[in-house]
Order: C-alpha cells, then sequence, then structure tokens
C-alpha cells in the first residue's frame, strides 16, 4: 500500500513542452548536476517524461551460446520488449513530484488519488496522466518555470503501485526536456530487486538558482520512507488508484 496526505486536486491545464533538442546530458555518479539557470533553461514548462522497457532475459531467460546457430532469425528480436505487453509482464511504474513552495506550502503530485496537479496556479507542477503498461509516450510531468521563484525544491520519484517489485527487470529512464538546451536523462541503472520507489533527482532553487541533481536512491517502502529520507514532514494516509 501507498501512502499520502490530503492534497488538492489541480484543474485542467495546457501544455507546451519547450524545444526539442538533438543532444543529451547524461546525468551520473560523477556528473551529478545540471544548473537550468547557467544554460538559460530556468523558465518555460519543463518536461519530465518517464518511460521503461523490461528485460528481455525476464521474460525468456538469458540466451544459450549457439542459439543463434539453431534459430538464426532470432538475431532480429530486440533486446528489451515494451513493458506494455502484458501477457508477458505486469508492470505498473508511477512518476510523481514532492513539491515545496516558497511559502512553506508542501504537497505530492501522483497518479495515486488522483493528485495531478495544476501547471498555471499552485504547486505549478501537473501530471498529463497515468500510464498503466509503459507504453513510449510514457508518463509526463510538467513544470511552470515561470513561476520558479514561488518554487523552493522538487522530488521526482519512481514507485511501482501494487505490484510484485521488479526495477531489477526493468530499464527505467527519466528524461528532462528543458526550455532551453539539451535535454538530461537519468537512468535507474542500479539493480534493487525488493526495492518499490526511488527518489531519482532533485530540483532545488538556491539564491534564484535552479539546480537539477540525480538522486537514485532506491528504498524499501513507499512515499512516505522518500517524504522521511528527505525531510518532507507530510502526513500519509492510504489510498488506491481508480480502475478505469
Amino acid at each position: 500500500m501507498a501512502f499520502w496526505d490530503n492534497l488538492f486536486r489541480g484543474g485542467a491545464a495546457q501544455f507546451d513542452s519547450g524545444s526539442a533538442a538533438s543532444n543529451a546530458i547524461e546525468l551520473t555518479r560523477r556528473r551529478p548536476s545540471v544548473s537550468l539557470s547557467k544554460q538559460g533553461a530556468a523558465s518555460g514548462n519543463l518536461r519530465v517524461n518517464l518511460s521503461w522497457r523490461m528485460r528481455t532475459s525476464d521474460i525468456e531467460g538469458p540466451s544459450r551460446p549457439g542459439g543463434l546457430l539453431r534459430n538464426p532469425l532470432r538475431m532480429f528480436q530486440p533486446e528489451v520488449v515494451q513493458a506494455h505487453t502484458q501477457g508477458m509482464v505486469n508492470v505498473d511504474l508511477d512518476l510523481g513530484c514532492l513539491y515545496e513552495l516558497a511559502d512553506g506550502t508542501k504537497g505530492v503530485v501522483q497518479p495515486l488519488g488522483g493528485f495531478f496537479g495544476d501547471l498555471n496556479e499552485p504547486p505549478y507542477v501537473r501530471l498529463s496522466g497515468d500510464d498503466r503498461f509503459g507504453a513510449p509516450s510514457g508518463e509526463t510531468i510538467f513544470v511552470n518555470l515561470d513561476h520558479r521563484e514561488d518554487i523552493r525544491r522538487l522530488l521526482f520519484f519512481v514507485y511501482i503501485y501494487d505490484q510484485t517489485p521488479a526495477f531489477d527487470r526493468t530499464h527505467a529512464t527519466c528524461t528532462l526536456y528543458p526550455s532551453n538546451g539539451p535535454r538530461l536523462e537519468i537512468e535507474l541503472d542500479e539493480r534493487a530487486p525488493e526495492a518499490r520507489s526511488c527518489a531519482v533527482f532533485s530540483v532545488d532553487n538556491t539564491k534564484g538558482e535552479l539546480v537539477v541533481r540525480r538522486e537514485v536512491k532506491f528504498v524499501y517502502g513507499f512515499q512516505a520512507e522518500l517524504d522521511r529520507l528527505y525531510g518532507w514532514g507530510l502526513q500519509w494516509g492510504r489510498g488506491y488508484k481508480s480502475r478505469v
């Protein structure tokens, strides 16, 4: 069961995702942070996308030597398969965001409980929808950085809802599309077979400078454990997704 506090639901919003970037920066342990302000990307809408695929070895088992000789057509099969093929897998990764505003307001935007946020009103964070099966479009959260002075910090996280923990069997990536400059990519590449949640990255407003920092910290509980880890101080209660 996942946990969150009683927060308001945001209204509908229209989105623009900013200009596309042809290159990318991967945030790693050696290069964990990027300043959006210094690359001129601290305005407009920041688009954050979660996508994932299942590893082929989880479905077929490891390939054996000589397998291609017996079945040469296998060389044309992809290394991974899309996670929305339910007959093979049943993993539901969700993207969420803990927020703290400059006035001290705190809360969460996530599919669970229908807390989709609002782009043009507080918290200036909006979830576009809930992807249950890892479709190519994935899940997307928008942040209105034209209100950056109203945002103190954000923590983006991924969790597995109501399924067997399977972070070790998925290949998940969070991609950030700023309004200017290259996109940022963060892979959940550390194996944590029993984990149910992962803090992926944070966005901090420090003296007017917006900095994105890679976290990739797996925990074995849900949002309440991430809250304790990062000191959000929310009160959490049980909640469920709609079955639609």
